[in-house]
């Protein structure tokens, strides 16, 4: 398997993953949110499939993910939806899926400093900086969750720092 036909399977499998969280999670905002970055994941398998073929060099866009997040937060908020439903195991698939964002950037990452072509590269570590805003939104979303006090979650959050990524 080459690097293009392993990386579009770990979108994949992200996007999969993302897809499994929707139904698991009982909080709608959440789910929206895992929405969103399912997308995201088929996105960067275009991206991805793009370069396979050298059809052309794709353009990471920059889809305002986190603003988006933090919209979707804010909406929670105001709407005081709950999630003391979120289980355990539940919060250990969002663990899971942290993880998984965290791989790969640390992907995209090595795979930009092995390639000689400046394109090639640019995609690379655009791929791996839209991955470091998944791994921020994911933490984020573990961090709150996993409170003592989770039905107060979203009166504590604080997304205002998303603008800095």
């Amino acid at each position: 398997m080459d690097v293009y036909e392993f990386a579009m399977q770990m979108e994949k499998d992200g996007e999969e993953h993302y897809l499994d969280l929707v139904k698991r999670s009982s909080s709608p905002g959440l789910q929206k949110i895992f929405t969103l970055l399912a997308g995201e994941e088929v996105e960067h398998y275009k991206y991805i499939d793009q370069l396979r073929q050298q059809s052309a060099v794709p353009q990471v866009k920059n889809r305002k993910v986190l603003k988006n997040v933090r919209n979707i937060f804010i909406e929670m908020r105001e709407q005081k939806e709950a999630t003391q439903a979120e289980t355990a195991i539940t919060i250990d698939a969002y663990r899971h899926a942290r993880d998984i964002e965290e791989k790969s950037k640390t992907f995209y990452l090595e795979r930009a400093k092995e390639t000689k072509d400046g394109k090639i590269k640019l995609i690379f570590e655009q791929l791996a900086a839209e991955e470091e805003k998944h791994l921020h939104i994911m933490q984020n979303i573990v961090d709150f969750v996993s409170r003592s006090d989770p039905g107060n979650w979203l009166e504590n959050a604080e997304w205002h720092h998303i603008d800095e990524y």
